[in-house]
């Protein structure tokens, strides 16, 4: 009898698993930068004394707008780009509302800027992480099922490192997101969540008199997926045309930046 409960709850949990959404958010936040000087790149522009005067008080204002726009949201997992160290992402996790674990690593790049991992921890269970020059990758298990989340800056570079990943793991579930091909990475089993978004003429950064799609999410064709552009008032510049960058030049504008985030659900 206890055998056959057991089967049963475990059906139970099975098919509750299957039937969830999980949504994500992928945030590039523009450059931000601590007010420290940095021993191994140039960030002298992003200090105190430096010709864009990035303050204390300057800096709390980014941490906490771009807090704010990831409680507003209320996603368990969220990827970000354009942080500078892990000191900036436990700055953020800190005036978020909602208890993050995260992951941060180092990666190759000239102006300092990484990516970070925020997630629930009792949704997403990390196993490997490792960076790849401008990538991160995350092994994990989500919904009872092996997922590889991988974060991008380098659009060359992607296309090798996914061919890889469907060779070594081809039962994980892949999310690839950031900088990427989209096309090049149909071969693969990915499909560009965004394309719909950007058919419409929207997109995550507003250039040039048009909308650009400049980051993307491209999801395994195993699960299903649904996304978005969280486009809200309070990211754009009084008029409302553009996200309110934090620095407009030199000038200091005081916005979260530049980029919008986007966000999709996943479920199987």
């Amino acid at each position: 009898m206890r055998c056959v409960l057991a089967a049963a709850m475990a059906l139970v949990v099975s098919l509750a698993a299957a039937q969830q959404k999980v949504g994500f958010v992928y945030y590039d936040v523009d450059r931000l930068y601590d007010t420290v000087p940095s021993a191994f790149y140039d960030d002298e522009a992003f200090t105190p004394s430096g010709r864009l005067g990035w303050n204390t008080g300057r800096y709390r204002r980014k941490v906490e707008s771009v807090a704010a726009t990831l409680d507003s949201m209320a996603m368990p997992v969220v990827a970000l780009f354009g942080v500078e160290n892990e000191a900036v992402v436990r700055d953020i996790a800190a005036c978020c509302s909602a208890d993050y674990s995260y992951i941060h690593r180092t990666i190759n790049s000239l102006d300092g800027m990484d990516f970070a991992l925020l997630y629930f921890g009792d949704l997403f269970f990390p196993e490997r992480v490792r960076c790849d020059g401008r990538m991160l990758y995350v092994r994990g298990r989500m919904l009872g099922r092996l997922t590889v989340l991988l974060l991008c800056r380098d659009r060359s570079d992607a296309r090798t490192v996914v061919s890889e990943i469907r060779r070594s793991e081809p039962d994980a579930a892949l999310i690839v997101m950031g900088r990427v091909d989209a096309r090049a990475l149909e071969r693969y089993g990915l499909a560009d969540v965004l394309a719909g978004e950007e058919r419409a003429g929207r997109g995550t950064r507003f250039s040039g008199g048009a909308w650009r799609m400049t980051s993307r999410v491209c999801v395994d064709t195993a699960l299903c997926a649904s996304a978005g552009i969280y486009a809200r008032r309070r990211l754009f510049d009084n008029r409302g045309e553009r996200p309110l960058p934090t620095f407009d030049g030199r000038r200091y504008a005081g916005g979260a930046g530049s980029e919008l985030p986007v966000f999709f659900y996943v479920w199987r």
